[in-house]
């Protein structure tokens, strides 16, 4: 089980990279994450909702309703021009730490050829 601190801090984004994939509503994130986790991380609409609205607040993330041909709204969340520039600089920085990691903890840790 992933630390709460780690959970937080990789929630926005992966609710990014999901929505470049396309639009999507909010049971279909916590279903996407968790199939993407294998299992490993599952999201509560109680933590997915309240990520959601800041990533709205910021910009990053616009949505709409839609009227499903069952008659359901569904509100569909859409990534920005301010998200895609997020999810850059944070994709850069996961791999920067994903690198150091591979390094240290790899079949041959770095400083053991030091």
């Amino acid at each position: 089980m992933l630390s709460k601190e780690l959970m937080a801090a990789s929630t926005r984004p992966l609710i990014l990279t999901i929505l470049k994939r396309g639009e999507s509503y909010g049971y279909q994130i916590i279903q996407d994450v968790k199939h993407l986790s294998g299992g490993t991380l599952e999201w509560s609409d109680g933590m997915l909702y309240p990520v959601l609205h800041k990533l709205q607040k910021d910009g990053c993330i616009q949505s709409k309703w839609v009227v499903s041909n069952e008659g359901r709204r569904r509100k569909y969340y859409s990534i920005t021009e301010i998200g895609l520039e997020e999810l850059q600089t944070a994709k850069e920085q996961w791999l920067s730490i994903h690198e150091v990691f591979a390094k240290i903890w790899g079949p041959t840790p770095q400083w053991a050829t030091d």
